[in-house]
């Protein structure tokens, strides 16, 4: 059996280090904050923000740096502090508990390596940027809470995703922070000789080298790779920078690195997987590097590559989230070679018979080569991320499968879903203890379970609701002064941002990525009706936040149009742009917000998962039926706006502005103003029940990581 060097002693080492900073009481502090398990266990914020909330909060929530840089008089008062001493040793028994469960193999064949651009495990690990990467934490937490047997595989971004700053235009600016690797809880693995594990990928006309960061997100490991190499070049030192990065070259580097170069990351680890899960096209190339390692495995003439390939199908999967043709990422055959021809000469590919593998039409020359189409071909299951995605993923892929019809199209799907002990607030987790039982998150996908919400209280409900909705506004009033500052308003108007939002008015979140289908403008599509919903002591107040990407010029007018509206509306207060959203202040706004707004094109979303984090938290969904939305949606559990498509898409946005107003002024509204005798909204706590009855249990990560291990990881595919 090979030896592994996973990172476990480096890791050991690491934390022996931090604990010899810390007074003896205070050493499990060392090896908790080096496992993310603490920020989804019961008490585990609670163990920092207790010494010193406001430090915690300037270390970026990293308990690493936190407990680096802390004062020593405040150590010494934690570890003489009783109540505090509790507490650690509480959660460090919880802890202990949860990672001494024995581990359960989906395959016998070894693990299942999860393959992703993207990770969104927490704020204090910037390498994510919005859906993808949070789904993709999501999911290595669930595989740590399931105790199954998981790696993740991704690539460190020193400087990670952009950061968001607004001019006084409205007009998005974008600057990156350098990550300090040395005060992450993240350690460089090692091999038997003490050295750095390193990796090369034959990138331009050269070797790219790469090393490998060991992450503990709970049970489940996510290794890292990084270039930032002294033996590598300015450019190869580039490769990792920087996430999404607008270079077609760049991308395409990264993407060998991720795919060829995390397999090879695995091999020199001694990791052997069962299965390979790509999600998403980026990895892709991964499956060249089984098909190399296939044959130099055989004696004699080397196999064509596509039979190469077909004898590896059965240890890839695949999972697609774009919904559209032009959302998966093209290059033409020229770029292609320029970055990656070394690569694929090197693995003995024939460039033609790879180029055609990448197309739609292989007998194409001119077609721009694609990685989903390698990633479809190369796998034994391919499955979209909601029910209605998989129809359109059946017909936007039907010419892959001319033999086909597009119903019979062999491309599946599994419905996103979210990890509830990340994402439920503490109010709402505490409120639903006392009537679902203990350790009740564990069987979240459990409908019976559910319906105990009835046993709720209105009164308890209502204030569970009214808590985090003024948690929200309390945030809100200190980010919105710092971002008018920052900008350079008016001190008079940022100051005003103090008393901006009423803690009882009716809260409305729009956050998500700033692309233009996410149809942000439909909101401030007549000026006059959203004035008249928001204008009045019982109104509503607008919260919106996102990021466009820097090359999405389009998405930052939609921005820049917002702005001037909003400033028309001379109600600067009600209606706010929050900047630079992630997952610092995500759990905020999808526990404080009464009420989701999603107003995607149809059927250009593929799933979704902010909208579900509300449900769990008491808010109630305002969607497009696109999406999960369009299977979630039972006319009791939120609200809903058409998801038929129109030929004239200005008429449909016409069509859906006018059903949003709707909506807000006639039921939304009325329904959350509509009190009893003690001023409880009983009406609308009987919706939030039956939404938290009908998408909890389905829309929970527990639900999605029981359908890829039942459906999509055991079984052989369909013939």
């Amino acid at each position: 059996m090979t030896k592994r060097f996973d990172g476990t002693r480096d890791l050991r080492r690491a934390v022996d280090r931090l604990a010899r900073r810390l007074p003896e009481p205070l050493e499990d502090l060392a090896w908790i904050s080096y496992n993310y398990l603490w920020s989804w266990t019961p008490g585990g914020v609670e163990l920092f923000t207790t010494i010193d909330d406001h430090r915690f909060k300037l270390a970026g929530e990293n308990p690493v740096r936190f407990l680096l840089n802390l004062p020593e008089r405040d150590l010494l008062r934690a570890a003489t502090d009783e109540t505090y001493l509790e507490l650690l040793h509480h959660v460090a028994q919880r802890m202990e508990a949860d990672l001494a469960r024995p581990t359960t193999r989906v395959l016998p064949s070894g693990p299942v390596a999860f393959f992703c651009a993207e990770f969104a495990v927490h704020q204090s690990l910037p390498v994510y940027s919005g859906g993808l990467g949070v789904l993709a934490g999501d999911y290595l937490k669930e595989t740590s809470d399931q105790a199954l047997d998981v790696v993740g595989v991704g690539l460190l971004y020193r400087r990670g995703y952009l950061h968001q700053r607004m001019d006084l235009s409205g007009w998005q600016h974008e600057y990156w922070v350098e990550a300090n690797t040395g005060q992450l809880p993240i350690v460089r693995v090692r091999g038997g000789d003490g050295l750095p594990v390193k990796v090369k990928v034959p990138v331009w006309d050269s070797e790219l080298s790469a090393q490998v960061w060991r992450v503990n997100v709970g049970r489940t490991t996510l290794f890292l790779l990084d270039t930032e190499l002294k033996e590598n070049t300015p450019l190869e030192r580039w490769v990792t920078s920087r996430l999404y990065e607008g270079s077609h070259d760049i991308r395409l580097a990264q993407y060998a690195l991720l795919g060829i170069g995390g397999v090879r990351a695995l091999d020199a680890m001694g990791i052997h997987p069962g299965l390979f899960h790509m999600n998403e096209g980026h990895p892709a190339l991964a499956s060249l590097e089984i098909a190399s390692q296939t044959a130099a495995e055989l004696s004699g003439e080397r196999p064509a590559l596509t039979a190469l390939l077909a004898q590896g199908r059965d240890r890839f999967a695949f999972t697609t989230h774009t919904p559209v043709p032009a959302g998966n990422e093209t290059y033409s055959s020229d770029e292609f070679f320029r970055v990656l021809g070394h690569s694929i000469d090197e693995m003995g590919i024939a460039r033609e018979e790879l180029a055609a593998l990448t197309r739609i039409d292989e007998g194409s020359t001119s077609e721009p080569m694609g990685f989903s189409p390698l990633a479809i071909k190369c796998s034994r299951s391919t499955n979209a991320v909601s029910r209605r995605h998989g129809e359109v993923a059946r017909g936007m892929w039907n010419p892959l499968f001319p033999e086909r019809s597009e119903s019979d199209v062999p491309i599946t799907y599994v419905t996103n879903g979210v990890h509830l002990p990340t994402w439920m607030n503490p109010t709402m987790r505490g409120l639903l203890s006392k009537v679902l039982g203990h350790d009740w998150e564990r069987h979240a996908d459990d409908p019976s379970l559910w319906s105990h919400v009835d046993e709720i209280s209105d009164i308890d409900l209502w204030n569970a609701r009214c808590q985090m909705r003024v948690a929200l506004v309390e945030m809100i009033r200190d980010r919105i002064v710092v971002d008018r500052l920052a900008r350079g308003e008016d001190v008079d108007l940022a100051v005003s941002g103090l008393e901006a939002f009423d803690p009882m008015n009716l809260t409305v979140g729009f956050a998500r990525r700033l692309a233009t289908y996410k149809r942000l403008d439909l909101l401030f599509r007549d000026v006059n009706r959203l004035r008249d919903i928001v204008d009045h002591d019982q109104g509503a107040q607008f919260i919106i936040a996102g990021k466009a990407h820097p090359l999405d010029n389009e998405a930052k007018t939609v921005a820049k149009n917002m702005f001037s509206v909003q400033r028309s509306m001379d109600l600067p207060n009600r209606v706010i742009f929050l900047e630079d959203y992630d997952m610092r202040v995500a759990p905020a706004l999808v526990s404080g917000c009464d009420v989701w707004l999603n107003l995607p094109r149809p059927p250009m979303e593929a799933s979704g998962t902010s909208g579900m984090k509300a449900a769990m938290n008491g808010g109630l969904n305002l969607s497009v039926l696109d999406g999960w939305w369009s299977e979630g949606y039972n006319g009791q559990n939120g609200w809903a706006i058409d998801g038929t498509t129109l030929d004239d898409p200005q008429a449909q946005d016409e069509r859906d502005a006018n059903a949003l107003y709707d909506l807000l002024e006639n039921e939304v509204k009325p329904m959350f103003f509509s009190r009893d005798s003690n001023g409880i909204p009983v009406v609308w706590l009987s919706r939030i029940r039956a939404s938290l009855r009908s998408l909890a249990p389905m829309y929970s990560s527990a639900r999605m990581l029981e359908d890829y291990t039942n459906r999509i990881y055991r079984p052989h595919p369909e013939k």
